[in-house]
């Protein structure tokens, strides 16, 4: 068993933008360490960005990706900076450009290549014994829509970044990101006990990140077992859209033309100027003006390439203010306030959504904004929700991954070589099958076939039922009830459907029926049960007379 030979447990939050990593030894596992000390500053997360050079080999990643801009020349030499390849593995339909000849995988490996590195010097620094293979646990906080083909991946690359020796090793475990951030509300901080949260109440948490921000709500069942009692919801409304917001800004001042070559021709110093506006204006924002201190860009310093694509008018007021351009108050608040309201909105949609909520806990990046913190109290004061700051919103998903780890080490939890969670899961839709019956007055006209039969929606789960990791719904049936050789499966968002050709009902996935023509009246038996992060559908088929047997499964993501 793991807990024979694990001392450490690892969290490595990979992420789009932003990624970190902490730890903590088995034997003192109250004491999580985040790391903060990369090689450039004091800064608990780092960028996901890499620098290459026209070969790609690597040059440089996180801050050394995006290195300061020269008054002179920029050096010789093509540098590409790659963001955003981790979104490969996404389900979004258009992924994000990649330079020719650059795959993700390798972007993916050779950024978790280098974050290893500072890994396994920052562990055998504090404990010089460790076997890191052999005594290290490493937990890995995933997005829920990852599915099983792209954590075969993440495998892969953690394997060729030399994170574990084997592809299928068991020292890499997964758990979702909104479970990693639950474990560390639950079991993590006094903050839910403080407000008289527990057993029975329900809480949000309110993820907010860099491109999205993704809403949760979850039941405290009893011994502080975790319940997801509504689906998820989610929208692009992060803090990079803050940044968006200046960039508009910037564009109205020297030309959307102007921003575009720099973008495309000097990307470095785009994204330099950028995290020179969030370290000295987003980042301390409040919203409140007497907090406020006037900020003068130096154009000239931050990004000196941006003058010779001005042109005109523009050109001539730049050259007026002397290329420094001051943003007051009422600039940075517009660029704040169409952010927040969708995100606002959000969260309004979210508690009509449900009976009761008890508490909201902010966590991710974005959650660090004072005036996000403020609008968000201010809005839903009325309410009766206590709105939980962590401590650090930032890292509330690394310390929830290791605290999950440390749980783990202290279970039993092998069972059939696989992990498996006590957190109870919740259907966020609704599932059911085609079957044929009669026609009658009350269906439509429209559907009656030339038989007098008639396809309807035989629902098997319905959206909110919630059901234990590994358990199921099933549902046994007569096969007189199914016209072909095949059984369809569908999945909406409402509650409950009478047919399948109902607007948002869609087909999901086609079960083969191997019935032999000679057995009639056969049983078949579908269930849905929850595996890891996916829902597993099972069909099986049993003649009734002889106990003939046919089994087959499809996978679906929840």
């Amino acid at each position: 068993m793991f807990n024979d030979y694990i001392r450490l447990v690892v969290g490595i939050d990979f992420g789009v933008k932003y990624s970190t990593f902490a730890y903590a030894h088995v034997s003192v596992p109250n004491d999580i360490t985040v790391h903060n000390r990369w090689l450039e500053c004091l800064e608990c997360k780092i960028p996901t960005a890499l620098k290459y050079d026209e070969s790609f080999n690597l040059k440089s990643w996180g801050f050394s990706a995006f290195e300061r801009p020269k008054r002179k020349k920029e050096n010789s030499g093509i540098k590409l900076v790659v963001e955003n390849f981790l979104l490969h593995l996404s389900n979004m339909e258009h992924k994000p450009h990649l330079p020719e000849g650059l795959h993700y995988k390798q972007a993916i490996t050779d950024y978790l290549r280098e974050m290893g590195n500072v890994i396994k010097e920052t562990l055998h620094s504090c404990w010089l014994d460790i076997d890191f293979f052999g005594n290290v646990l490493i937990i890995m906080p995933i997005p829920a829509e990852y599915d099983d083909k792209a954590k075969t991946i993440i495998r892969e690359c953690m394997y060729n970044a030399l994170l574990i020796n084997q592809r299928d090793s068991l020292s890499l475990q997964f758990i979702t990101k909104y479970d990693a951030a639950s474990v560390h509300c639950i079991y993590g901080t006094s903050a839910l006990r403080e407000f008289n949260i527990s057993d029975g109440s329900t809480f949000m948490i309110v993820d907010c990140g860099g491109g999205t921000v993704k809403l949760i709500t979850r039941k405290i069942l009893e011994n502080e077992k975790l319940g997801e009692i509504t689906g998820r919801n989610e929208g692009f409304c992060g803090g990079n859209f803050v940044d968006d917001e200046f960039i508009k800004f910037l564009c109205r001042k020297v030309g959307p033309s102007a921003i575009d070559f720099v973008r495309n021709n000097h990307y470095v110093q785009l994204q330099y100027m950028i995290q020179e506006f969030c370290r000295r204006v987003k980042f301390p924002f409040t919203g409140q003006r007497e907090d406020f201190r006037p900020f003068d860009l130096d154009l000239e310093v931050v990004c000196p390439a941006i003058k010779q694509y001005v042109k005109g008018s523009e050109f001539d007021e730049m050259e007026e203010i002397e290329w420094c351009i001051e943003l007051d108050f009422e600039d940075v608040k517009a660029m704040f306030d169409p952010v927040i309201e969708k995100i606002l909105q959000l969260i309004r949609t979210q508690l009509n959504a449900i009976r009761s909520c008890e508490a909201m806990i902010l966590v991710g990046d974005f959650s660090q904004s004072r005036y996000l913190q403020t609008r968000i109290k201010q809005e839903f004061y009325q309410r009766n929700i206590n709105i939980i700051i962590p401590q650090n919103p930032t890292t509330t998903i690394v310390e929830g991954a290791v605290q999950y780890g440390l749980m783990l080490n202290e279970l039993d939890y092998l069972n059939k070589y696989r992990i498996k969670t006590n957190f109870p899961r919740v259907f966020e839709k609704t599932y059911g099958i085609k079957i044929t019956r009669k026609w009658n007055s009350g269906d439509p006209i429209e559907c009656k076939h030339p038989d007098g039969m008639i396809n309807v929606f035989l629902r098997i789960a319905k959206q909110g039922d919630e059901i234990p990791t590994d358990t199921g719904i099933s549902m046994i049936f007569s096969s007189n009830f199914i016209s072909r050789n095949s059984l369809d499966l569908f999945v909406t968002d409402e509650y409950d459907v009478k047919y399948c050709d109902s607007p948002g009902v869609n087909l999901i996935g086609t079960f083969k029926i191997n019935t032999p023509s000679t057995f009639k009246n056969n049983a078949i038996s579908i269930t849905l049960f929850f595996d890891d992060i996916k829902i597993k559908v099972v069909a099986q088929e049993v003649d009734v007379k002889t106990g003939w047997k046919y089994e087959t499964a499809l996978d679906i993501i929840h």
